[in-house]
């Protein structure tokens, strides 16, 4: 597993592992208490592991996707105890991840596509999509590739100056326009630009506003456009960040933004502050996008690439204090 060993080293594992501490706490409390004192998987057993998955805010969804699935399985066996009961329950959340996305996962020292790669930020005000940007731009700087910022929420002046604090941390330049100028304007610039800077990644802010979905749709529509008068195959990601401590709001969100954009990557943030970190599985079964980062910490190297496999064993590989 070279590839992954590359994306997930020691440091990598150490953080997802606090990351998703509270998380855990919460699960596995609770799963220690559906299979206390039995020998095998009953009904009984069953009914507090949904339970279980849906108190993490796994959503009943994909909670009973997963249980119909063990239920199934305990048939075929006829007699399965409850020791067993574990590895089963990651491999059944696993294979509900590989359902909703490959294995597409890349590390971000890895060669990209296309040169620059243009990543659309998509998301409402307060998940984290600006600090998000930053932690993107300060990874993908450490990892060698040169990046450049575009400030196309210009219709909060708090946006932009978060924004400049951000490429003034990271060192990474920006692109920016007055408060109120047109957002597509700013992508076009920002685009045109990496093109002459021969930038590898450019990443774009967008407004987070839901209360129009048809002005939302317009608007977007608009930014694509004028991104694609520079490179016509651009935006090459068009990234939802999402806020993973809200639970099932942020479930909704998704749908607003996925029934008004092409969204073809999921960022969930906050993962660190909550117990609902079942959400990423809920999310990501769902949509059928693939979570291509998460966000564990407050630290620049506490977002992370997203790799299932490790998430699920995170998930059942409890730390104690």
């Amino acid at each position: 597993m070279g590839f992954f060993d590359k994306i997930f080293g020691k440091k990598e594992k150490e953080s997802l592992d606090e990351g998703l501490q509270k998380t855990k706490e919460n699960f596995f409390s609770k799963v220690s208490k559906a299979i206390a004192g039995k020998a095998t998987v009953d009904e009984e057993v069953l009914d507090s592991l949904e339970d279980a998955l849906v108190s993490a805010d796994v959503g009943i969804d994909t909670t009973v996707q997963i249980i119909d699935r063990i239920e199934k399985r305990v048939a075929k066996d006829k007699y399965l105890n409850t020791s067993e009961l574990n590895g089963i329950l990651q491999q059944e959340i696993e294979a509900t991840l590989v359902e909703a996305s490959s294995n597409n996962a890349y590390a971000f020292d890895s060669a990209l596509p296309n040169k620059p790669y243009v990543i659309l930020v998509v998301g409402v005000n307060g998940v984290g999509k600006t600090t998000t940007i930053g932690k993107l731009a300060y990874n993908f700087k450490s990892a060698g590739k040169s990046v450049l910022l575009g400030a196309s929420d210009t219709f909060r002046a708090a946006a932009v100056d978060q924004l400049t604090i951000w490429s003034e941390r990271t060192g990474v330049p920006i692109i920016k326009q007055p408060m109120g100028s047109d957002p597509a304007s700013v992508a076009f610039d920002t685009v045109q630009s990496a093109v002459s800077r021969n930038s590898e990644v450019v990443l774009i802010d967008t407004a987070g506003r839901l209360h129009n979905k048809a002005h939302l749709m317009e608007e977007l529509s608009k930014i694509k456009r004028s991104i694609q008068k520079v490179m016509p195959d651009a935006p090459h990601e068009v990234l939802l960040v999402l806020d993973g401590s809200t639970g099932q709001n942020a479930l909704e969100q998704a749908r607003h933004f996925t029934a008004t954009t092409d969204v073809t990557a999921l960022a969930i943030t906050k993962l660190d502050g909550t117990a609902k970190g079942g959400v990423v599985l809920a999310i990501a079964n769902q949509f059928k996008i693939p979570v291509k980062f998460i966000g564990v910490g407050e630290k620049m190297e506490d977002l992370l690439v997203f790799n299932k496999h490790e998430f699920v064993q995170s998930l059942f590989s409890l730390k104690e204090d």
